[in-house]
């Protein structure tokens, strides 16, 4: 219980520090609560959050249900109505504009939930026949934690040049630690952690029917500005390949997470996944992989195409961590260069939020 206050009132001090006033107003409770629905933050700990808030004026009770509404959980919702009681003597507020995330539709029904998984399956077992034959920079950081704690530390960071030539991927490194590398380094010996060839394998290998991998709606969610569909996967059979370096021992796992499917294209954008059935002699003893996808540009054309690609394990304590973003994509050509420039992919790419539409997620635009 004494864990649980410490967490609602450090839950409590984040929302604060935003706000100038010496107590919050009904808006401020609206975004907070708000953000913790889109955040998916623990039902219990918000509630605890908000018991310990002291409002500036009215909280209506018409504002608590439309936050049930928008998703609210029943610990939270109880908080709320025992606050909007405690407020009641308070000066009235402002409407409060908890209408602008979008009113979610039911999960689709069985006939249309197997529609949107065989379009997806159709798009992704033909995803690398219909790529072109492309150049692009990786940019891969390394990181490392030794104490599993978190702390993590830029251990190096590898350009590459990137070829995607009639449906196979080439690596040749570029650079290393900003330093141009004079000698033919593959980039299987690179050392260390080292990842390739998921983004068309994975892809493939999860809607492959020897694979069995079952689905369930998990729910609806915007990422870079378009509706998505998300269902929560578990394979039947294995998918997954892990090498560990030292015993140069290779092992196959089944895996289960999340495919995020575009609502218009029916292609999948990002692929959420952890390791199953590790052996427990393995030394490696979790994996996880957070791919994204985007629709890029070459030469006119757009094609769906890797954005970036977070692949983090664990050995004993010893954590690592590579994130390697996908930049500058030419037509394959003698002529296609590299860029040294590497900015790092903007969060808002990343980040899950609804698109700023009026469109209802359940609809394509006209």
């Amino acid at each position: 219980m004494a864990e649980r206050r410490r967490f609602a009132r450090l839950f409590l001090a984040i929302a604060l520090a935003a706000w100038p006033q010496a107590k919050p107003t009904v808006d401020d409770l609206v975004s907070f609560v708000k953000g913790a629905i889109l955040q998916k933050q623990d039902d219990r700990k918000v509630a605890a959050a908000v018991q310990n808030i002291r409002l500036a004026n009215k909280l209506e009770d018409s504002t608590v249900t439309e936050l049930q509404r928008l998703g609210a959980g029943p610990k939270t919702v109880v908080a709320l109505r025992h606050l909007s009681e405690m407020t009641a003597s308070l000066p009235g507020a402002a409407a409060a504009p908890v209408n602008t995330v979008p009113v979610l539709p039911p999960p689709p029904g069985p006939a249309e939930m197997k529609q949107i998984l065989h379009e997806s399956r159709e798009n992704a077992l033909n995803y690398t026949k219909k790529l072109p034959n492309y150049v692009c920079t990786q940019v891969t950081k390394r990181h490392v934690d030794p104490t599993g704690t978190g702390s993590w530390r830029l251990e190096d960071q590898i350009l590459e040049k990137l070829t995607f030539f009639e449906q196979k991927e080439n690596y040749k490194v570029i650079m290393v630690n900003n330093s141009p590398v004079t000698n033919d380094v593959s980039h299987e010996k690179l050392g260390g952690a080292t990842s390739s060839g998921e983004f068309g394998s994975i892809l493939y290998a999860i809607f492959a029917p020897e694979t069995q991998t079952e689905f369930a709606w998990d729910r609806w969610t915007g990422l870079r500005k378009r509706w998505m569909y998300v269902f929560s996967f578990q394979t039947l059979q294995p998918i997954y390949s892990i090498t560990h370096g030292g015993s140069k021992r290779t092992i196959s796992t089944r895996a289960r997470g999340s495919v995020y499917a575009d609502r218009d294209t029916k292609m999948v954008v990002r692929i959420k996944l952890e390791a199953e059935g590790i052996p427990a002699d393995f030394p490696i003893q979790t994996v996880s992989l957070d791919l994204n996808y985007d629709f890029t540009d070459i030469s006119g054309q757009e094609f769906l195409l890797p954005l970036r690609s977070d692949v983090r394990s664990r050995e004993d304590r010893y954590l690592s961590w590579n994130e390697a973003s996908y930049i500058s994509y030419h037509k394959f050509g003698a002529d296609a260069t590299i860029i040294f420039d590497t900015p790092d992919v903007p969060d808002e790419k990343l980040k899950e939020q609804p698109p700023k539409s009026d469109t209802a997620p359940g609809k394509k635009k006209n």
